[in-house]
């Protein structure tokens, strides 16, 4: 088969198409051929050479596919060849074929076409994972969403609105806040422009965020805690702003806040099947009424992987950016 080789660690143009073996499904396996799949920062910092493969995973880059069941492992008895799916990866999403669990593949919605169904599987784990399963967001929330316009601040925006919780973003433009809005965020600032703790306490009231998921880590540490509630959570996501930094501890305890840091790429696979399998309990039927939907901004045929990488890095994109097969 074809997939996207790292032929080193670099910039876009390291990202080769090359002839290498196809996967063969295990027992609990699903075989794939691939429609689709999403592009990640995850998948750029692999390209970089500053986020190891897990042990056991493909080397390709690529988290999350759509695409067609080709064959199943044996023991997989809920999934048919032919189906239309998706599937989160631990790697090698760019590939025209992939193995994956079975506990980590859900059909897809008859109601989305298959290629828009790649934007999916990565950030709707994600976003419920973190937002939902370990943060706890309750009806009538307070929840700050830094980068609103990206596709996990668009897919979070959604499900915040759509489980009677509050969204607030933040964003670099007029046009990212407007799309923000248009998803359904009540609270818009542009961080480039505004002091988002103080944006966050008039806009509250003074009580604050009772929820922060975070993609920027340690430069914006410190200031979270001070947009925090009493009682509020902090779920950071990403490391765009470093790794290391000072925190106010006192601000901490007194606000009674908790701070936590979470990946999905390296859990084991019983837990992104538990994630899964809750994903599609939660989130599917929404897909379904059209109450939540994948955002794309732009697709690329899976031998642009450099030009797709290179529109990711200039940070126009808002929404999801797929390489389709």
């Amino acid at each position: 088969m074809k997939a996207i080789v790292i032929s080193e660690p670099g910039g876009p143009e390291v990202l080769e198409l090359r002839e290498v073996p196809a996967p063969v499904p295990g027992p609990g396996e699903v075989l794939i051929d691939v429609a689709a799949a999403g592009l990640n920062r995850a998948d750029v910092l692999q390209r970089k050479g500053n986020y190891p493969v897990p042990p056991g995973a493909p080397e390709f880059p690529g988290l999350e596919v759509s695409g067609r069941v080709a064959a199943v492992g044996s023991g997989v008895e809920h999934l048919e060849v032919g189906a239309d799916v998706v599937a989160l990866l631990t790697g090698g999403g760019y590939a025209e074929q992939v193995a994956v669990p079975a506990g980590q593949v859900l059909t897809v919605p008859p109601e989305l076409d298959l290629i828009t169904a790649a934007a999916l599987p990565e950030v709707a784990a994600t976003v419920f994972s973190n937002l939902f399963m370990a943060a706890g967001v309750r009806e009538g929330d307070f929840v700050l969403i830094h980068g609103g316009a990206g596709g996990i601040g668009s897919m979070a925006i959604q499900l915040v609105a759509a489980f009677g919780a509050v969204p607030m973003v933040t964003a670099s433009s007029a046009s990212k806040l407007e799309l923000a809005r248009s998803l359904g965020a009540k609270v818009l600032i542009n961080y480039k422009e505004q002091d988002f703790v103080e944006e966050v306490r008039k806009a509250t009231g003074g009580h604050g965020a009772d929820v922060i998921l975070d993609v920027m880590g340690a430069s914006y540490l410190q200031r979270n805690v001070d947009a925090l509630a009493v009682a509020g959570r902090l779920v950071i996501i990403g490391m765009q702003g470093g790794t290391r930094a000072e925190i106010d501890l006192n601000a901490l305890m007194t606000k009674r806040c908790a701070v936590m840091g979470t990946t999905l790429r390296g859990r084991p696979e019983e837990e992104k099947s538990a994630i899964m399998a809750a994903v599609g309990e939660y989130v599917w039927p929404m897909l379904r009424d059209g109450t939540v939907k994948p955002l794309v901004d732009r697709t690329f045929p899976l031998a642009e992987a450099a030009a797709a990488h290179e529109y990711f890095d200039s940070g126009q994109h808002t929404g999801k950016i797929l390489l389709t097969v």
